[in-house]
This record gives structure tokens, C-alpha cells and sequence, in this order.
């Protein structure tokens, strides 16, 4: 989300105002997918653990991994032509979403942060957007503890960047720290970015005493989680690959928003990026890889619960998702 709206989300959860009261969204797994290729690959393991009864929780494996996918909530972004495709027609955005059976005058965006267990750690990747008021969201604590995880069992969050719905959840309605035991990893430029803006002011001084930040690529916890860095989008935007034995998962942040717009389309330029250019090269290459090494991706922004991978189609790409 654009940095400008970090500053009214943390005024508005410093000052403990309450969500606004809104119907709860349809989970964006009940909304119709893109077209699948007829060789669908094989789809997530389902964990091993007790089955979790709720529909904002997906539970599977990474190798010898438990994770889960935990829904915080949806955006709605207007085919207005100023957000995604600018530059472009509306109608050409509009063309896309019909090819896919979506609704032609707005984006649905998901946000699920991924939880994985990995032996005496427990790993949260991004943290919802709380009470940002572009979002229906708030729903991680409750979704977390669905997953079988209390706040203060989360041992280390692992934040892709510092926008208001990445970082949202880092702090409680009072301001405390959300996570009170967990390590916060975010790369030095995105921490100095963090640092920068007057509006982040408050929270960066909760979390300060609990962040470590690495450089570009670095391993964070050995065998299981490395940075990817994929530029653009923020300052030091990262990805995450996730291991266990020789599965993988690319925990992809927002290299890509829309499972339709910017999987086809990865050169459309989007408003959400700072760098527009680098971050529509960074999307490209990263769809490229993902599609010719056949990746297992968690997408944080694409229908619940985000699994799936990239197929190539001519220059450009489609999403297979794994359900």
C-alpha cells in the first residue's frame, strides 16, 4: 500500500480507535479463479496436525514443515485506471478480469500472513493490516489462534516491507507490542525507510528494540529461511524462500498484487510501487523463475489461501493456483 497511509494506521491504532463496523467480507477463496491449464500441479500437503474447523485457516505442509495460511482480510482496489494498469484504459484491465469471470470495475485483494512452525521457532511472515482503513481486516489474532498459536508463542516475524498492511498487526489496539517474544526481521533498507517517515514515528519506537535487520539474500534461519530480494516495489522490499528438506516455498510479499493483472500483465505499472520500472522488471524476472523452476508460491495478495504456481504462456504468465 502507498507509505503515505502508514501514518493512519498507526494514528489510529496508537489512539485505540475501534474498527469500523462493516459486513465481513467473503473469504476471496469463494471467488472464481483464473482459468487453470489443464496440467494442474500437485496440490499443497494437507498438515498432519488436528484439522483446524475455520474458514480463515489453511493448514499444509512445507516438507516436514506445518504452516498455515492465516486470512487478515480484504482490499478493494476500483478499476479507476489510477491504481492498477495506469496508463491503460480501464478497459483493458477490465478485458482481463472478464477473461477470468471477475467483476470488471474492481480488484480484489486478499491478505493472509503465512505461520509456519519449525521446531522450537515459530515463524510469522507479515502481520495484516489491523485497522487500516483502506482494508476490511483485523482478523490475524483470531485466525492465529484457529492455527493453534497465542502472540507470545511467535518466536519471529519476517516482514516483506514496511506498508500499512504488512506491518499493521505488529502493534495491539493500546499500542503495545503485539508479539511480545518475537524477533522482528526486516532488511536494513526497509528499516531505514521505516525509520524515515515522521508518520512511523510510534512504531518504530515499539519495535526498535526488537528488530534485527540483514542485507539483500541473506540466510536468516539456517536451512529453513532466506531473504530474496526483489526490488521496486519498496526500498528494500523481500521475498522469502521457506525450506524443508527439498521442498520450497517463495513467500512472495507484494512482488505481485493481483493474481490476474500482474501475473498477465507483470510490465502494467501499479500504483503501489515506488520505483514503477524496477519494480516491473523485479516482477517479470521473479514470474520467469518462478515459472521455468516450477516454485511453489504463497501469495499474500491472491485469493485465500494464496498456494500455487506460475505457468509461462508466451511472453507472459498465468497463476495455477493449488485449489
Amino acid at each position: 500500500m502507498p507509505r503515505h497511509s502508514l501514518s493512519v494506521l498507526i494514528a489510529a491504532v496508537l489512539a485505540g480507535a475501534a474498527v469500523s463496523a462493516c459486513s465481513r467480507p467473503q473469504p476471496a477463496a469463494e471467488q472464481p479463479a483464473a482459468a487453470a491449464p489443464a496440467a494442474a500441479p500437485a496440490e499443497a500437503k494437507p498438515a498432519d496436525a488436528k484439522p483446524v474447523q475455520n474458514a480463515d485457516v489453511f493448514a499444509f505442509r512445507i516438507g516436514q514443515l506445518e504452516a498455515f495460511a492465516l486470512k487478515d482480510g480484504d482490499i478493494d482496489a476500483p478499476n479507476d485506471g489510477k491504481t492498477f494498469g495506469v496508463g491503460h484504459p480501464p478497459a483493458d484491465v477490465a478485458a482481463l478480469l472478464s477473461a477470468a469471470g471477475q467483476p470488471t470495475d474492481v480488484l480484489h485483494l486478499s491478505i493472509q500472513p503465512l505461520l509456519v512452525r519449525a521446531g522450537e521457532r515459530t515463524l510469522l511472515f507479515d502481520t495484516g493490516a489491523a485497522d487500516a482503513s483502506f482494508a476490511r481486516a483485523g482478523r490475524l489474532p483470531a485466525s492465529l489462534r484457529a492455527a493453534g498459536t497465542e502472540p507470545g508463542q511467535v518466536t519471529d516475524i519476517f516482514i516483506s516491507h514496511g506498508h500499512p498492511d504488512h506491518v499493521g498487526g505488529l502493534l495491539t489496539h493500546e499500542g503495545a507490542l503485539a508479539f511480545p517474544n518475537a524477533t522482528v526481521h526486516l532488511s536494513e533498507a526497509e528499516w531505514a525507510s521505516l525509520k524515515a517517515d515522521a508518520g512511523a514515528a510510534k512504531l518504530v519506537a515499539a519495535i526498535a528494540p526488537k528488530v534485527q535487520t540483514f542485507q539483500p539474500n541473506a540466510e536468516l534461519v539456517p536451512g529453513v529461511v532466506a531473504a530474496v530480494a526483489v526490488d521496486g516495489h519498496t526500498p528494500g522490499h523481500s521475498a522469502y524462500q521457506i525450506a524443508s528438506g527439498d521442498e520450497r516455498l517463495l513467500y512472495i510479499g507484494d512482488s505481485a498484487h493481483h493474481y490476474i493483472v500482474s501475473v498477465q500483465r507483470p510490465d502494467w505499472t501499479i500504483q503501489y510501487d515506488g520505483d514503477a520500472p524496477k519494480a516491473q522488471a523485479s516482477r517479470r524476472a521473479l514470474l520467469k523463475r518462478a515459472a521455468a523452476e516450477n516454485l511453489h508460491v504463497y501469495a499474500v495478495h491472491f485469493p485465500f489461501p494464496g498456494l500455487g504456481r506460475i505457468q509461462a504462456e508466451g511472453e507472459n504468465f498465468a497463476w495455477v493456483p493449488d485449489r
